[in-house]
C-alpha cells in the first residue's frame, strides 16, 4: 500500500512538473520580445531595429516590439535592459561608445559594461566619413591638414557627440602631428552639415548615411574615411591611413545586440543564430545599405574581443587628453 501511495504521489508530482514546464514555455512564447534602443524613432539605429523586429517576428513566431528610450548618452536604454528579466525577452541594440569609450571617460557608471550584459551578435557597421563644403580649397584630409597649418584659425572639426572614437581620433592626431584641431559638438548632423556648406565649419565627421544626399547634390565633398579599410559604401574614397593621416585606425562605428547577464546560454545562442542569419540575408543587407549601414553578422564572442581591442587602443589617448564626463 505504501509503495502504491508513493508511486501515485510521484506520478502526480511528475505530471505537475510537466504541466508547469509546458505552461512556462507557453508563457515565454506569448511574452513579447522588446528591442530597446537609446535613440528616438527615425534614425539609422531605429531603422535597423525595426527591420530586425519584422524579421524576428516571422522567424521566431513571437511578438517583437521596438522600445525607444533616448537620453543620457544611451545609458537609459542600457539600464533598462540590465534590469530586465534574464530570459531573452529584452534585447539591447547599441552603438559602441557605452562599451568602448564610456568606461574610460565617465567618472561613474551605473553599469559594468563587461559584466552586466552579454554580447549576442555584431549586426552592422555604420561607416564614417569626413566632409567639407564643395567650395573648400582642399579635397582630402591630407590637403586639409596642410591647409590648416597656413590657416591656424580654421581648426574646427564638427561631430555630433564628444567622448567617442572621432573625438579621440582628433585628439590623437593633434598629439602625433603637433596640431591644434578643435573638436566641436553639434546637436545632430543637419546643423553641422549646414555650417559646412555655409563655410562656417572647415570639416565635419559623421556617418555616410547623414552625408550621402548632400554629396550627391554637389553641396559637400568627401575628404576620407577613418578605420583600417575603405567602406563598401564609398569604395573610391581613401582612408585617412592611406593619406598618411594617423589616429583614426580604430575609429569605427557599429551596432551590436546584447542580453542581460544570466540569460540561459540556449536562449543567447538561439538569438545569436537568428540575428546573424537575418543580417547576412542579401535582401536585408541591401535594404540597410540604403540607410548607410553595412550589415555584418558576427558572433557575440567577436563583439567582446572588439570592445576590448578598441578600448585599449583608446586608453592612452583618453588618459593623455584628460577628458572626463562628470555626472
Amino acid at each position: 500500500m505504501l509503495h502504491s501511495s508513493i508511486a501515485k504521489f510521484t506520478a502526480v508530482a511528475f505530471g505537475a512538473a510537466l504541466l508547469s514546464t509546458a505552461a512556462s514555455a507557453q508563457n515565454q512564447a506569448n511574452t513579447p520580445i522588446k528591442i530597446v534602443i537609446g535613440f528616438p524613432a527615425g534614425g539609422a539605429l531605429d531603422n535597423l531595429a525595426r527591420a530586425m523586429a519584422e524579421k524576428l517576428r516571422t522567424d521566431l513566431g513571437r511578438t517583437i516590439i521596438v522600445d525607444n528610450k533616448p537620453g543620457a548618452s544611451t545609458h537609459i536604454a542600457l539600464m533598462t535592459v540590465k534590469r530586465a528579466p534574464a530570459d531573452g525577452s529584452t534585447i539591447l541594440i547599441s552603438p559602441a561608445p557605452p562599451f568602448v569609450t564610456h568606461p574610460l571617460t565617465y567618472d561613474k557608471l551605473q553599469f559594468d559594461p563587461d559584466k552586466d550584459l552579454i554580447p549576442v551578435a555584431h549586426l552592422a557597421d555604420t561607416p564614417l566619413v569626413a566632409t567639407t563644403s564643395a567650395s573648400s580649397p582642399y579635397s582630402s584630409m591630407r590637403e586639409y591638414l596642410d591647409w590648416v597649418k597656413k590657416n591656424p584659425k580654421e581648426t574646427g572639426v564638427g561631430m555630433v557627440s564628444m567622448g567617442g572614437v572621432l573625438h579621440f581620433g582628433v585628439l590623437q592626431l593633434n598629439q602625433e602631428r603637433g596640431l591644434n584641431l578643435t573638436p566641436i559638438a553639434y546637436k545632430g548632423a543637419p546643423p553641422m552639415l549646414t555650417d559646412e556648406i555655409g563655410g562656417v565649419l572647415p570639416v565635419g565627421m559623421d556617418t555616410v548615411a547623414s552625408a550621402g544626399e548632400l554629396e550627391k547634390a554637389g553641396k559637400i565633398k568627401y575628404l576620407g574615411v577613418p578605420g583600417m579599410e575603405r567602406t563598401k559604401l564609398l569604395p573610391n574614397v581613401p582612408t585617412f591611413k592611406e593619406q598618411g593621416v594617423p589616429g583614426f585606425e580604430q575609429a569605427s562605428s557599429w551596432y551590436a545586440a546584447y542580453l542581460p547577464t544570466g540569460t540561459p546560454q540556449a536562449v543567447v545562442s538561439q538569438l545569436e543564430k537568428a540575428m546573424i542569419h537575418i543580417v547576412q540575408d542579401p535582401a536585408f543587407a541591401a535594404k540597410m545599405a540604403l540607410g548607410g549601414m553595412v550589415t555584418t553578422g558576427r558572433p557575440g564572442a567577436e563583439v567582446t574581443s572588439l570592445i576590448k581591442t578598441q578600448r585599449e587602443a583608446s586608453r592612452p589617448v583618453v588618459e593623455k587628453s584628460g577628458y572626463r564626463v562628470t555626472q
